[in-house]
């Protein structure tokens, strides 16, 4: 990507969001997921829709690969290509160091996002640093798209893999396009993932579009997955870095 001057977004620690609103929000479990105190089943209806059959021709259910790092997002926001996490503060305010370092690269790289529209944003996982799964072989740019906005209004796959490819950036790998499929299945094709996941992917998602809108999604996480793992708050031990940009290893090897 050409890199281009940071854009004039300003933000501090107590800045607000810019969306207004959190960047992204959760994904309901299929049965037998693991999940979190403040996760949630999907409707049981869903699940036979995602994994038995779908309701007519107009159900398109795609199966993704679900990756395990930062959800971070990009957004135009009144034509200012901006950073976000997760939360839908700017990753410039971002508390880790790795969250930061998005925040960075999107300055460094606005150019790359001007096709996107005032109100739309890219979403997607940055894999800078290993959380609970560590990755083999990742794009040279650890920001892999798996969904895109314009506002509240999630748009089809096709349009969200378009706008990524614009971008120069990988899309989430799709394991199935089209009928119903077993969750035990879905695990099948993934084998180790698109990138080397060690220990095995962390899950799959579901994506059901209908009549060419959204109409929901499901997850699925191993069981076995353990949450944040690798990063020093949780399991002790030294960042394990993906990746890290010259200008940041240049600073540490400095400091050492």
């Amino acid at each position: 990507m050409t890199a281009a001057q940071p854009r004039a977004w300003t933000a501090g620690p107590k800045s607000p969001k810019p969306l207004g609103m959190k960047a992204y929000g959760s994904i309901p479990h299929l049965p037998n997921s693991r999940m979190g105190p403040a996760d949630h089943h999907c409707h049981p209806g869903q699940e036979v829709i995602c994994t038995v059959k779908a309701r007519d021709k107009h159900d398109r259910i795609i199966v993704m690969e679900k990756l395990d790092g930062g959800c971070v997002s990009v957004a135009n926001v009144g034509g200012e290509i901006v950073g976000l996490i997760r939360a839908g503060y700017t990753a410039a305010d971002a508390h880790y160091e790795h969250l930061r370092l998005f925040g960075e690269w999107v300055n460094e790289n606005t150019a790359a996002f001007a096709h996107l529209e005032p109100g739309q944003r890219l979403v997607g996982e940055w894999m800078a640093l290993a959380h609970g799964t560590r990755y083999a072989a990742l794009p040279s740019v650890p920001f892999v798209v798996f969904d895109a906005f314009t506002g509240k209004i999630r748009m089809p796959l096709d349009t969200v893999r378009e706008l990524a490819a614009k971008a120069g950036l990988d899309s989430v790998a799709i394991l199935s396009d089209g009928p119903a499929l077993p969750v035990a299945d879905a695990l099948a094709r993934m084998g180790g993932g698109a990138y080397g996941a060690e220990g095995g992917p962390e899950g799959v998602v579901y994506r059901v579009e209908r009549k060419g809108e959204v109409d929901f999604l499901a997850k699925y996480v191993r069981p076995d997955k353990v949450d944040g793992c690798f990063l020093p708050e949780v399991g002790g031990c030294p960042p394990q870095w993906h990746w890290h940009s010259d200008a940041a290893l240049a600073k540490a090897t400095t400091q050492e």
